[in-house]
């Protein structure tokens, strides 16, 4: 199948077209970076540089059959840039490649436990709190053709989370408010997308929480957080 993937430049989007190529899938790359050296030279991948927030740098000729949408921030120093790629990037990916698309099947959002719960900042909370709705809304819009449905991981061990994972005072707070004790590794939430992509072919308009059991506690760590 074609796969389109934003925010494949790293993280959780990289890992996830990584894994869809190692099972013989064509996956297009959306990234505001350049290719990363883990899918430079990965037959069947073809990288965009585009913009999830400028709809005239999408590109023109790609008509997946999957759409993963991975692209996302946690901006500090411009907190309504969470709204701006989380929120509405999202949604002008999905308008263009999956409702404006008849070959579609499948659609993944990638939300996140903090629209379950509010723990985090507030923009951030509010993009991804913004993610569970539209998940279901285009549920409703492309059945019975096509199905939607979201991830929503908790902590995962990627360089967006080195800050925590390297301060073992707040990593050892994280851990007593985690029942099983550990973060996801990024391949786990790319089996979880395969999995609801490609494999589940009834399940839609689901928000699927992967986090360990921390939404239980709802309590956010990071820095500055607990002062």
């Amino acid at each position: 199948m074609k796969i389109l993937i934003t925010g494949a430049a790293g993280g959780i989007g990289s890992v996830t077209a990584e894994y869809f190529l190692d099972r013989g899938h064509e996956v297009h790359g959306m990234d505001i970076s350049a290719v990363p050296a883990s899918l430079a030279d990965r037959e069947g991948y073809i990288h965009h540089i585009s913009d999830v927030t400028d709809t005239s740098t999408f590109p023109a000729d790609v008509v997946p059959e999957v759409l993963i949408n991975c692209a996302g921030t946690q901006n500090l120093s411009d907190p309504e840039r969470d709204i701006e790629i989380n929120l509405k990037g999202t949604v002008n990916v999905t308008e263009r490649f999956a409702i404006q698309n008849d070959s579609i099947r499948s659609v993944v959002m990638i939300g996140s436990a903090s629209g379950h719960t509010g723990s985090e900042f507030p923009y951030y909370a509010a993009s991804k709190g913004g993610i569970l709705a539209y998940t279901k809304n285009v549920a409703l819009r492309l059945a019975p053709r096509a199905i939607c449905n979201s991830i929503d991981p908790g902590g995962v061990r990627t360089e967006l989370n080195r800050c925590v994972m390297d301060d073992e005072k707040m990593w050892n707070r994280i851990m007593e408010l985690t029942p099983l004790k550990r973060w996801a590794e990024p391949v786990e939430i790319a089996e979880w997308i395969y999995f609801v992509a490609v494999t589940n072919r009834f399940m839609t308009g689901q928000n699927l929480l992967i986090d360990g059991g921390e939404a239980g506690s709802a309590e956010f760590v990071w820095p500055d957080s607990q002062e």
